[in-house]
């Protein structure tokens, strides 16, 4: 990783979106096939990849656009 990009991050806001969406984690993990442990990874930021058919899976049941789900933090 480039020196100045230490310390950036890609800030992950699904449980912003849950919580717009009145969805539990457990309800979208089932609508999107994914694992309970795997999404809760992935809301919590500790995720160090994400596939483009999870992203678009996830963006289909939440109604949003992947920016919506992700923000870029320096």
């Amino acid at each position: 990783m480039p020196a100045e990009d230490e310390g950036a991050k890609i800030m992950v806001k699904l449980d912003d979106l849950l919580h717009e969406r009145r969805m539990t984690l457990t309800e979208l993990a089932e609508r999107v096939g994914l694992t309970l442990a795997n999404l809760s990874i992935l809301k919590t930021g500790k995720a160090k990849a994400i596939r483009f058919s999870t992203l678009a899976a996830i963006c289909r049941e939440l109604d949003c656009q992947p920016g919506d789900l992700l923000a870029y933090e320096k």
